[in-house]
């Protein structure tokens, strides 16, 4: 027959103490002796006591659980693979802690603030924030709320939340210059969506390049960080510009869409037209092989967890952003 689990009340009953010391002592509380902890800590290994999560929630007030947020359709995190170097940077970032990983992501004609209202009613202890967009709130919500967050990528709200980004703006002006540098003089942009702050980066990076080098701004097309969205942004771009001699795709996944095109179109790339992505995950799959600005989501979003952790374990965590260098990875595509 099976024994039954230890019960608090046995861990009292074995230390020789009151139930709620016993429970203060394995919860973290205060006013507990040393002699009564140390005696809870060894009937805790004696008998092989494991505290029920849920009761110990009531109370430390944790739910030893963070949520990864989303505000993207499921089938992106299948197939995007900025957001699948997100997920692998959170998994790497709680190694060794045993936090339970929450995954939110949006659904179909989800209203806004959804999401905001389920993490503040108190199901995880923080959170971190990648993809958002500014239609979200998620923003003003967890300001509101108070709960410890992360986000990957510059809010448009910077005043009070830690993030981790790349450097956008010289990534987009690292992709432009190489056009220039190539002697392109007819360059268009296929940007993601506006409400997001690197779409909003890139794509003004972009814009002061070519004013810089006296070269006019040829077409803005969004892409929505697909390639599909890529592809149809090509289409657009060809239709209403057949001279456009180069393309900078604010994402790889736009430009691999982008480059379908140019191919079906019969332009030769890089010789009629040269193309460079942004992200670096996947570019080295494409024919020709991309030329793109390296992002490294891994690593950000690794030091976005460890930021989180630093705040849930009560440091005095620096305000000023961690802002990540890009650099410019040698392709045939440009």
């Amino acid at each position: 027959m099976e024994h039954a689990s230890p019960t608090l009340d046995d861990v009292a009953r074995a230390a020789g103490v009151s139930r709620s010391t016993a429970s203060r002592a394995i919860n973290g509380g205060d006013r507990v002796s040393p002699e009564a902890q140390t005696a809870v800590d060894d009937a805790v290994a004696r008998l092989g006591y494991a505290p029920n999560r849920a009761a110990r929630s009531l109370v430390t007030r944790r739910t030893d659980s963070i949520a990864l947020v989303v505000p993207e359709p499921d089938a992106r995190i299948l197939t995007d693979p900025f957001l699948a170097g997100v997920l692998r940077g959170v998994s790497e970032g709680l190694t060794g802690t045993e936090l339970q990983l929450v995954l939110l992501l949006a659904r179909p004609g989800e209203p806004p603030g959804h999401i905001a209202r389920y993490l503040r009613s108190g199901h995880v202890d923080g959170v971190i924030v990648a993809s958002h967009h500014k239609e979200d709130r998620l923003e003003s919500e967890l300001m509101r709320s108070h709960l410890p967050s992360v986000f990957v990528g510059r809010p448009f709200d910077t005043e009070s939340l830690h993030f981790v980004d790349v450097d956008n703006a010289s990534g987009g002006r690292t992709a432009t210059q190489r056009l220039v540098d190539r002697g392109c003089t007819r360059i268009a942009t296929i940007t993601g969506p506006l409400d997001m702050t690197a779409a909003v980066d890139r794509h003004d990076a972009w814009r002061h390049t070519l004013e810089d080098a006296g070269l006019p701004a040829v077409a803005v097309e969004n892409g929505d960080f697909t390639v599909a969205g890529g592809a149809s942004a090509m289409e657009r771009i060809l239709a209403e510009h057949p001279d456009v001699d180069g393309v900078f795709a604010a994402s790889d996944l736009m430009a691999t869409g982008a480059l379908q095109v140019l191919r079906e179109s019969g332009r030769r790339v890089p010789d009629d037209v040269a193309l460079v992505g942004f992200d670096a995950l996947g570019a080295e799959r494409t024919t020709p092989r991309l030329t793109t600005v390296l992002q490294p989501v891994v690593e950000m979003v690794t030091a976005a967890t460890a930021t989180l952790l630093d705040v849930l374990g009560g440091a005095d965590v620096p305000a000023e952003p961690q802002i990540f260098v890009p650099r410019l990875v040698e392709g045939e595509s440009a």
